[in-house]
């Protein structure tokens, strides 16, 4: 069966996650999106993002420690799953294979 396709904001999220690591969790991930992407992006984006790749099973989360400055909550910590890097890897191959068949065209055009 093929994996599930990634929209535009899971693979960002998903790139995301993997740069950040262990310190993975909502304001830190929708920092990272924005300020790679160049792009304005709500908390709801992400978590929408992030609600769908871990349904699709990319990415697991746990809660970590309640803290005081966030009024007694926990964060919620996101990770890659081996699905979630193989998710990017074929994305990145595909994506690679279609530029080296489009660079020609974009550097006449």
């Amino acid at each position: 069966m093929p994996a599930p396709d990634l929209g535009e904001m899971e693979h960002l999220v998903l790139l995301a996650i993997l740069r950040l690591g262990r310190e993975a969790y909502g304001i830190p991930i929708l920092d990272e999106v924005a300020s790679r992407s160049g792009r304005t992006v709500s908390k709801a984006t992400v978590y929408v993002a992030l609600k769908s790749l871990e349904r699709k099973g990319f990415v697991s989360s746990r809660l970590g420690e309640a803290t005081a400055e966030r009024g007694g909550r926990a964060k919620r910590f996101f990770r890659l799953r081996p699905s979630g890097l193989k998710a990017l890897r074929d994305s990145r191959a595909m994506l690679l294979r279609l530029w080296r068949d489009y660079e020609s065209v974009l550097d006449h055009a």
